[in-house]
């Protein structure tokens, strides 16, 4: 009998997935645009990652088959709606995969200063995407003992940093504490938009539906367990390092591990700056084997040409690994993590929009389908996620727009072309 997740299972599945390089290294930035604000900007983030989160547990337990958001897409909007989810979603990966690696980089810089040239960043970055490429291809698996280890690694540090770092705050780092003042509303939206990217990986709560042995009662209450454990999380983290570092904060390339220095001296920045690399080194592993195979399922499915999903000698899949590599390497060369952050969040609503928008029109199309669970309050929270989820990125600058959704319109002739291949 295959194994199933309970409840704390998924919980731990769920802040695996969200607790990654943003936590680590974006602090700074929201503290820069909004100050102490920073804290309402992530309460903000916490209920609209929540309404989605929602939105995705309901998605993913009418179907069986895997394939996520695309395939809520196609049953809800046709089959070309269905393609563009599904070809963002292998775009979004790999973006998503770049800006990990350049936050490897960017906190590697914090210890080992060469890390912070150019042409040595852009050679680190290089080895990761490449080097992860070919332990891919030769089909080397991430044994479970690391998994833990890397988990370990990420949230031991941040447990210690706030444990002790509470005991260190200044009262004064937080005057004047207001709501926002007019200069940090108009600041608001884009920094909103950069801290979503601490909250992503959220889906893969509710994509594990048909793997729990309770979805119908579990899937709710763990959605909310884990959005809730993360924010508080975050929300810590985030008054420790304004309460430590003040006005500092917003000029700080590795927010944490400063504040820690300043309260643990060395051993404690090391201690923080190590759990850093772990964590978003850990990442970068599971981006390396995760992100070819959304390229696979599209190719499998025949959205794309079936070579890409084709296994080499080592019973990989090759070319899917040798394209996602390629285009990983100079997305990363291209662009800052931060630069890297706010283009993933943007490509990532691709993803969060259509499911969101599929709730209540299945609801009308597809009453037939059994659903595992059902999003409170009718309409009102999908609504809800869409209106402010169009709200931020219309607030993003344009050319993260052009970049982030750039994927649409180049997936549009490969779309018709696929068709009349197929045929």
């Amino acid at each position: 009998m295959k194994s199933k997740l309970g409840f704390w299972s998924i919980v731990l599945l769920g802040i695996n997935s969200i607790i990654g390089s943003g936590i680590f290294l974006l602090p700074n930035k929201a503290y820069s645009l909004v100050g102490t604000g920073s804290i309402f900007v992530i309460l903000f983030d916490m209920i609209l990652v929540l309404s989605i989160a929602l939105c995705f547990a309901e998605a993913s337990g009418m179907f069986k088959r895997n394939g996520g958001p695309y395939i809520y897409a196609k049953e809800a909007f046709g089959e070309f709606v269905g393609f563009e989810v599904g070809f963002m979603k292998w775009a979004i990966a790999i973006i998503a995969w770049a800006a990990m690696a350049a936050g490897f980089v960017q906190a590697l810089g914090d210890v080992w200063e060469p890390a912070k040239e150019t042409m040595t960043k852009d050679i680190i970055i290089a080895i990761i995407i490449c080097g992860l490429g070919v332990v891919n291809i030769l089909g080397v698996k991430i044994s479970k003992l690391l998994n833990n280890i890397i988990t370990l690694g990420k949230l031991i540090p941040l447990i210690i940093f706030i444990a002790v770092g509470i005991f260190f705050i200044k009262g004064s780092n937080f005057v004047p504490f207001n709501i926002l003042t007019t200069s940090e509303e108009v600041n608001f939206a884009p920094a909103a938009l950069l801290m979503f990217y601490a909250f992503t990986g959220f889906e893969s709560i509710a994509v594990a539906a048909e793997d729990m042995h309770n979805p119908e009662k579990d899937l709710p209450i763990a959605t909310i367990t884990v959005m809730l454990i993360v924010s508080i999380f975050y929300i810590l983290i985030l008054m420790v390092s304004i309460g430590v570092l003040g006005k500092d904060l917003s000029t700080s390339l590795t927010p944490i591990a400063q504040a820690a220095g300043n309260f643990m001296g060395e051993a404690g920045a090391l201690l923080i700056t190590a759990g850093t690399l772990v964590s978003i080194g850990g990442i970068n592993i599971a981006a390396s084997f995760v992100t070819p195979r959304c390229g696979v399922a599209l190719a499998e499915d025949g959205i794309l040409p079936r070579v890409i999903a084709k296994n080499g000698r080592y019973g990989t899949p090759t070319i899917a690994i040798i394209i996602t590599v390629i285009l990983a390497l100079l997305i990363a060369l291209s662009g800052s993590f931060v630069k890297l952050a706010a283009i993933s969040v943007i490509s990532r609503f691709v993803q969060y929009l259509p499911t969101c928008l599929a709730i209540p029109v299945l609801r009308k199309k597809r009453p037939d389908l059994v659903r595992t669970f059902r999003v409170p309050f009718g309409p009102v929270i999908p609504i809800f996620a869409i209106v402010v989820s169009c709200w931020l990125v219309y607030n993003s600058d344009i050319e993260k727009i052009l970049i982030g959704l750039g994927g649409l319109i180049l997936g549009i002739p490969i779309y018709f072309f696929m068709k009349k291949y197929s045929k």
